[in-house]
């Protein structure tokens, strides 16, 4: 009984910290783009904690019904990273662009819940063909693995040199984590993203490297509604925020199926549990809007995750992201939690992205991959990571709606893969 007992507390930690390490790396990489003060970013975090917690119970409970961990999207930290420079170049205040940003998040939240509410999620499930889910998630994982080596080497906000001491910290946990992922016995293998980050925040302690909680907070504090203000709309966002829900249903897709392949839990019919993920997200996107954060979606890297762990009960999964979402009114265990240094947890989850890359491949190498595939294949990466490598001011001629799209590399290889697919017949 105490053996099962043990297991059980340690699985709910082992998903509380995953639900933690998603959550507390992006809001840290936002508050650096948009040059948020230090309080504006512990309350975004504070915002984050409980809708990443109420968004991953909804979804376990009654969505899709599997232990995929919700978080910020790392696709729509991309759309924030090029709004914001096109901010910077436009003479746009932060604030406008925020705001923009929440009144995207509701339509895309709208057309997510229409999609899946309705059934017609499954007339666009044609679309995504094992190749299409495949190189979705190989370009998003490659996409971050840009902004999470980044957050490695400490270059968050307007740092331009990396702290090598940081730098060193994070890349052995990242060699920690895989190395116990793949050889780690019994125990040591199933909590090897826990035993990486307590590792790594123990030698940033041991290095003086720890930073301290604020002296006075109060004990309970609710999360504010609207915090960059009241959402905006614009026909640039409308265009962007359409085209993106594509984009959000093929990350829907990716997540469910990668979790299955490794958590075959669900025996329902593949329909019911797409309809529900779906619609639920379209409620997760309006709640993120409500309270000021990133999108959030069900992430992927879930199902490295399970793969590196084992965890696999949604029992645990589910109490993880109550304890996640109630913490949020308690302002000494947010400030506490966000001192998580963020190249630690940014090393966490590059290491689960490792996993996620196999994944990729192992689903587009579910169909042949005869001469057409690999052609579209290759067009989409090379134009995707291409777009990644280009200078800011390579789209600034033309018009900001197009900007939004154009700079994407992830939507626009997305909607590549999906486009050539669909019109390229054997």
């Amino acid at each position: 009984m105490n053996k099962k007992y043990f297991n059980t507390s340690f699985s709910i930690l082992q998903w509380f910290v995953f639900l933690l390490a998603n959550a507390i790396a992006l809001p840290i990489i936002i508050g650096g783009i948009f040059y948020l003060s230090i309080e504006d970013i512990s309350t975004l975090m504070q915002r984050t904690f409980l809708v990443v917690g109420v968004s991953s119970f909804i979804q376990a409970w009654f969505g899709h019904r599997y232990p995929i961990a919700d978080g910020p999207a790392g696709s729509w930290v991309s759309i924030f990273v090029i709004l914001g420079q096109v901010a910077m170049h436009q003479g746009q205040s932060a604030k406008d662009v925020l705001q923009l940003l929440e009144g995207g998040l509701i339509i895309a939240g709208i057309l997510l819940f229409v999609l899946g509410i309705t059934g017609l999620v499954h007339r666009i499930l044609r679309l995504f063909t094992p190749l299409v889910t495949g190189t979705f998630l190989l370009i998003l994982s490659l996409q971050l693995s840009g902004v999470l080596l980044k957050g490695m080497m400490g270059l968050q906000g307007a740092v331009t040199h990396p702290d090598y001491t940081t730098a060193t910290i994070a890349l052995f946990v990242f060699a920690l984590i895989t190395f116990l992922s793949i050889k780690g016995k019994g125990w040591m293998k199933s909590y090897a993203v826990l035993l990486g980050i307590s590792c790594g925040w123990l030698l940033y302690a041991v290095l003086g490297k720890s930073s301290h909680m604020p002296s006075h907070t109060p004990l309970v504090k609710l999360p504010e509604l609207f915090s960059w203000g009241t959402p905006r709309f614009d026909i640039g966002m409308t265009l962007t925020a359409t085209l993106f829900t594509f984009l959000l249903v093929a990350n829907t897709i990716a997540a469910i199926s990668a979790v299955k392949q490794v958590a075959p839990l669900s025996k329902e019919h593949e329909k019911q549990t797409l309809n529900r993920g779906v619609w639920v997200g379209g409620i997760s996107h309006i709640i993120s809007s409500l309270f000021s954060t990133i999108g959030i979606v069900p992430l992927p890297a879930s199902a490295g995750f399970i793969q590196l762990t084992g965890q696999k009960k949604v029992k645990s999964f589910l109490i993880a992201s109550l304890i996640l979402a109630g913490i949020s009114f308690i302002p000494s265990i947010v400030n506490f939690i966000s001192l998580l240094p963020g190249p630690i947890a940014n090393a966490a989850l590059l290491a689960t992205f490792v996993q996620v890359i196999g994944i990729s491949f192992q689903s587009i190498l579910r169909e042949e991959l005869n001469q057409r595939r690999l052609t579209i294949l290759g067009i989409s990466l090379l134009i995707s990571l291409g777009i990644m490598f280009l200078p800011e001011s390579a789209f600034s001629g033309i018009p900001s709606s197009l900007q939004y799209v154009l700079s994407n590399g992830l939507l626009v290889g997305t909607m590549l893969v999906i486009l050539l697919e669909q019109f390229w017949k054997e």
